[in-house]
């Protein structure tokens, strides 16, 4: 299985547990995140997600290396979707494996906060008034900055 997958298809988060886990006896922590498009104010229809095909798997690998580097992982994966999404609908799932939750849960964060702020995506946001491209927040980048060395 691929640590990291981008792709227009929906995901199963237990079949993709299910799928890390087996055959791994020395788990003791599973951290999943999963990302929703969500509808703040009542007005989204969609949200269209592009990416460069090659340029963000290889970027999305990259990070996962790192998180790796970073904390005694005994698996990992990150699956982001792009394409047009409604409301209600999975984005992005990151899970991530290891013997000890500590480790777990700030490779989880990691990854996020890189995919949040640093992924080469980019979102369109489709709305009962017309559409707009959504700028990246200060607060993500903020986020990130915490995992400088």
């Amino acid at each position: 299985m691929p640590a990291v997958s981008v792709q227009t298809e929906d995901f199963d988060i237990s079949q993709e547990i299910a799928a890390l886990k087996r055959g791994c006896h020395d788990v003791g922590a599973v951290v999943t995140f999963t990302g929703t498009v969500r509808d703040m104010d009542g007005c989204l229809k969609a949200m269209t997600l592009e990416h460069y095909p090659g340029m963000t798997e290889k970027q999305l690998k990259a990070i996962v290396g790192e998180a790796n580097m970073r904390w005694p992982l005994q698996a990992c994966r990150v699956i982001h979707r792009y394409g047009r999404l409604e409301p209600g609908e999975n984005i992005v799932l990151v899970v991530t494996m290891s013997a000890h939750r500590h480790a777990a849960f700030q490779a989880a964060e990691f990854l996020m906060d890189f995919l949040k702020s640093r992924a080469p995506f980019w979102k369109n946001e489709e709305t009962k008034t017309g559409t707009k491209w959504v700028d990246a927040r200060e607060s993500d980048t903020k986020a990130l900055d915490r995992w400088q060395q």
